[in-house]
């Protein structure tokens, strides 16, 4: 796949419509609409530039990563001026959680201008952040640190932080219950097998134990996920114990 040299000349409905949904979303028209079409790139497209190098939306992923952080540093920087270094990082992970980035793309229906060869229901729930990052990395390269500012400011801190519920956002199930069991020295184990069942796409399924007393099962789409899930129902079951320790 080759992009046209300048989308802005090119008349086709279908580049008529990408434009008008991605000003939409940004808040300002983007200059070059070919960085905008690379960040919905999937892989799977096998897509190439002029000189053969595959073309998909993972390195724009990455600068949107960077730039991502680097904001939401300086407004919790700026925000918040008594919180030390722990703080800070503890309350930007949250904010740029995966949790928290594939939200705010399931919200903005980013998954809707992915052009791939998978069907989109294929996809896990990552896709839904990894493209708003990818979409970040368009920004700034299109338009700079100032617009990139300015649409994350619009589209992830007005609407979406809250510094006071965030404090009490919970970021790793998995973590407080490891860390609940070491320090009652309790042993855990986290069982993961495959368990596809009748699903068209592959699944994991968990169960974890403590103290050899199995207390939550879980499946989901990555190892990952299971056992995050699995986590949180074996924090809720063990919630008591947990807060009075």
């Amino acid at each position: 796949m080759n992009f046209p040299t300048n989308l802005f000349n090119s008349h086709s409905k279908e580049d008529g419509n990408f434009f008008w949904g991605i000003t939409n979303i940004l808040g300002f028209k983007p200059k070059n609409l070919k960085i905008f079409k690379k960040a919905f790139l999937h892989r799977s497209a096998n897509a190439k530039d002029k000189d053969g190098n595959p073309m998909n939306y993972e390195r724009l992923e990455f600068l949107g990563d960077s730039m991502l952080g680097t904001i939401i540093s300086k407004y919790l920087y700026n925000e918040v001026p008594l919180g030390d270094e722990g703080y800070l990082t503890k309350m930007r992970s949250k904010i740029v959680s995966r949790e928290h980035l594939n939200e705010l793309g399931k919200d903005l229906n980013l998954i809707n201008f992915v052009e791939s060869k998978i069907p989109k229901s294929h996809f896990g729930d990552n896709i839904h952040g990894n493209v708003f990052e990818a979409l970040v990395g368009a920004v700034y390269l299109d338009r700079g640190y100032k617009y990139c500012e300015k649409f994350i400011h619009e589209r992830v801190i007005k609407p979406y932080v809250d510094i006071e519920q965030l404090e009490g956002k919970v970021i790793s199930y998995k973590s407080l219950v490891i860390e609940w069991c070491q320090k009652q020295k309790k042993t855990f184990n986290y069982h993961v097998y495959d368990d596809s069942g009748n699903d068209s796409l592959k699944h994991f399924a968990v169960k974890l134990s403590i103290s050899n007393n199995v207390i939550a099962k879980a499946r989901a789409t990555s190892k990952k996920k299971a056992e995050e899930i699995a986590s949180k129902r074996a924090f809720f079951a063990l919630q008591d114990k947990i807060e009075k320790s």
